[in-house]
């Protein structure tokens, strides 16, 4: 699927990419939201933007395939001048109430929200993406900005 970014000039893919005809009812993963990408790309565009992947693997072997996907996608990456800052398996959750851990964390720097876009657009980056994609039961991407006072 093809989301057309108000107020510009470029189609960007949507995680429908990341969503998932393979997918089961049972394993639907979110999408991205058009206002909140369109937002995303508007702000500040002159700084690194980290993005926060919170996953939970497909119980058929999706840890090993999202492993091969990272293999896949690091190259590309590199190549829009993003990187791999920490990659993590997760562990019990520390606090009360309803929260349910994630299998995995993974938080990628971007030198640019522009690069972000670019990279998920790339035709070598979709097909990597498609093994990803049948890697992920759930998925969450929250881009972070560096907090003003904190390192």
């Amino acid at each position: 699927m093809i989301l057309t970014v108000s107020d510009t000039t470029r189609r960007y893919l949507t995680t429908a990419a990341l969503t998932a005809g393979a997918l089961s009812k049972e394993r639907q993963m979110v999408s991205f939201s058009p206002v909140a990408f369109d937002a995303f790309l508007k702000e500040d565009d002159d700084t690194a933007v980290v993005m926060l992947n919170l996953l939970r693997f497909a119980p058929d072997g999706g840890r090993e395939r999202y492993l091969k996907y990272l293999e896949m996608a690091e190259p590309i990456l590199a190549r829009f001048g993003a990187k791999i800052l920490l990659g993590g398996d997760g562990l019990p959750v520390l606090t009360t109430g309803e929260a349910e851990g994630w299998d995995a964390v993974v938080l990628v720097q971007y030198p640019r929200r522009s690069a972000f876009a670019a990279m998920v657009a790339d035709p070598e980056y979709q097909v990597a993406f498609k093994v990803g994609q049948s890697a992920i039961a759930d998925i969450i991407l929250q881009p972070l900005k560096r907090l003003d006072g904190l390192l």
